[in-house]
């Protein structure tokens, strides 16, 4: 269905085309792949070098966080609103950004995977508002979560949501959490990028 990720090019694209039919994701996903793209684009899939990764261990809890969550600001569940966290994602205003790769395409997508239970959302609230969140790909044969994206309206509330996931992976003996690509942000909180072959292997 997919090439080997190393004929992918030096940005780490590999194909264009093709559907984001349930089958074909978790293909992608389960050989290091996954689609990234925008809303006048075609379907692009990704394997890039390096990979950007959180190992569990590695997790930064900075003191302001610890005092958050000591503080109990926020209350958190898992799979309670999916829906509402990717059309978040998908809709919240981000700096340096000029629109979302989420697209209605996507949305649909992932609301299928998550139907079959393979996808895990995290979402975190404020009394009864949804203030911030994240979901991602579980990938719960190989212990792996790939991670796909994260908003949060009010401060802190994406990182509580993200210490809690941590926690929550480290109980079912999981791995890391694939970040995909690198950012500061994601380097803040201790994710690391590894040479995509041995990446690869972790997925074996």
């Amino acid at each position: 269905m997919f090439l080997h990720p190393s004929k992918a090019n030096k940005d780490g694209l590999l194909a264009v085309g093709g559907d984001l039919s349930q089958e074909r994701l978790l293909a992608a996903y389960n050989s290091g792949i996954f689609p990234w793209y925008e809303e006048d684009q075609p379907i692009l899939w990704w394997s890039p070098n390096p990979r950007m990764v959180l190992f569990l261990e590695d997790f930064k809890v900075s003191k302001s966080l610890k005092k958050t969550i000591r503080d109990n600001h926020f209350s958190v569940t898992f799979n309670t609103k999916f829906k509402d966290v990717i059309t978040n994602c998908a809709t919240i205003t981000r700096g340096g950004q000029k629109g979302t790769w989420i697209t209605e395409q996507m949305i649909d997508a992932y609301s299928n995977l998550y139907k079959k239970g393979h996808i895990l959302s995290v979402e975190v609230w404020q009394g009864k508002e949804l203030v911030g969140g994240l979901y991602g790909v579980d990938l719960q044969d190989k212990k792996i979560y790939c991670g796909e994206s994260m908003f949060s309206k009010v401060s802190d509330a994406s990182k509580v949501g993200l210490y809690y996931l941590v926690n929550f992976l480290k109980v079912k003996k999981y791995r890391f959490i694939d970040c995909q690509m690198y950012t500061p942000h994601l380097e803040s909180l201790g994710a690391k990028e590894i040479e995509r072959e041995q990446f690869l292997k972790c997925l074996e």
